[in-house]
Formats: C-alpha cells, structure tokens, sequence
C-alpha cells in the first residue's frame, strides 16, 4: 500500500525551526498497531492522520509511543498541509478529534486554531520531577501537564533534566512544561515528556492551553506573544477566550513524499 507522507515545521517561518510533524491522509483507518508502527518509523514528535471524507475531517495524532488526545503542532501541520498542497478550498478548516470538533481559520499566512481552555489547579511538586531537575520551580500548578512557574527566561534557559531520574515518571499522556515571563515576549516554556524517545518536544501547541489562560490571567491580558525555547525555538500569537483559547502560528513545508507498508 501506498501512501503520501509530508513533514511540516510547525510554529515557525523558517524550514528547521520550529516542530516537525509528519501528516498522512488516508482513505480508510488502519489498525493502531500499524498508524504507532507508521510513528515510529517517521521518529518525529507527532504523526498526524487524517480521512476527509467530504463533509467531515476526522484527525488522529499518535507520538512514537502512544496516540494522544490532543495536540497542537501536527494539527498546525495538518492545517497547513490542507490548504497550501492538498489544494483545500475553504479558510476554516473543522476536525474531528478525540479532544472534540477543533477550528482552524486561516488569516494571512498564519494558523489559528481553537482549542479547549486548561487552567491549571496549585499542586505539589512529586519528589520525582524535583530531583530530576537542575533548578527548583517557584510555583507548581497542574493541568493534564505540570506547569511549573520560574523567576526569569534565563532560568527557563539554563533548566537541565536529569534523565535517568525523570523517565521513572508516568504522566502519560501528560508531560512538564516549565514557564516564566518573557524578556521580548509575554512568556517563554520548554516541554518535557517522560518515558519517551523525544525528551524536549521543540514547540508544544496544547501545553498552551494551560499556560494561555494562566498568564492571561497574571499579566492581566487576553492575547500574547510566546515563545518556546528549545534549541529549535518556536513562536506562537495566543488568545484567552474563558472557555477556549487561540494558539496561531505559521509552518513551512519541509518535504513531500511517499511511502510503502506492504
């Protein structure tokens, strides 16, 4: 069986910036076995499939370990990879998904999808994640992720994982997002995922959902500018909307191909 494969930077202008994802339309679902198998093989943080059967959308994404729930850079991806190869017709694209029907509209190059609104609860550090870490959070808070509060962008830099430690933790299919106020930007984060082959997701569109609500609340505004930096870096325009958030952004197509499964 043939199928069509394309990698996309998400959240970026730039080819190798951003989150590569991979996107597969399909005509039919394949067993799960085979959709993680497909993951595995593309090494990517996410693997985006999707049927369009003419009235509906219907969109899955799987990581080289598990299929989750919600994600946002392969739906970026997905979006992108719509309207820019697959010659999609419409500026507001629905997909279904295991996290509900999600909306993306197209304005001016960019990408803004609607998605469910986060606010992470206080909580307490497990012992864990403390000793996995290099620098101690000043505040914790909890989501589906851990949100973990720090004084400064530069300890958000300098943050080290120690990984033997860290990959003792079960959050599937949760991670820890490590946060505090930008110095070009309204907020900077890095993503971690314990247990999986990529330790430091590059740009993590549904941690935003957490952490939209939450600094529109500290810094007292709806819509703000992040980043993400990890060594690929990523930039994302967000929006609160109470029960929803916006998190939009740009992708380059980095390649266009095809594959084989049997």
């Amino acid at each position: 069986m043939k199928l069509e494969l394309y990698q996309i930077d998400a959240f970026t202008e730039e080819i190798f910036h951003g989150n590569p994802a991979c996107v597969v339309p399909l005509q039919n679902w394949l067993p799960d076995e085979v959709l993680l198998k497909i993951a595995r093989e593309n090494a990517v943080a996410e693997t985006a499939f999707f049927i369009d059967n003419g009235n509906t959308i219907h969109l899955r994404w799987f990581t080289p370990e598990i299929e989750m729930d919600l994600c946002g850079h392969a739906t970026l991806a997905t979006a992108h990879c719509l309207a820019t190869i697959l010659n999609y017709q419409n500026d507001r694209i629905v997909f279904q998904t295991k996290s509900g029907a999600l909306t993306v509209d197209l304005k001016d190059g960019s990408y803004y999808m609607d998605f469910p609104s986060r606010m992470p609860d206080v909580s307490i550090l497990p012992e864990s994640i403390a000793q996995s870490l290099n620098i101690q959070p000043k505040e914790v808070f909890q989501s589906r992720d851990y949100v973990l509060v720090y004084e400064s962008e530069e300890d958000i830099k300098n943050i080290k994982i120690e990984r033997s430690l860290f990959d003792l933790i079960n959050l599937d299919p949760g991670g820890v997002v490590v946060t505090a106020a930008g110095t070009d930007c309204d907020f900077v984060s890095r993503y971690f995922t314990p247990q999986s082959s990529i330790l430091e997701d590059p740009v993590t569109g549904s941690a935003h959902c957490s952490l939209i609500p939450f600094w529109a609340s500290r810094l007292g505004k709806d819509k703000l500018f992040a980043r993400q930096l990890s060594e690929r870096g990523g930039k994302l325009y967000c929006e609160n909307k109470r029960e929803r958030v916006i998190v939009a952004g740009k992708a380059r197509t980095y390649s266009v191909g095809h594959f084989w499964i049997k």
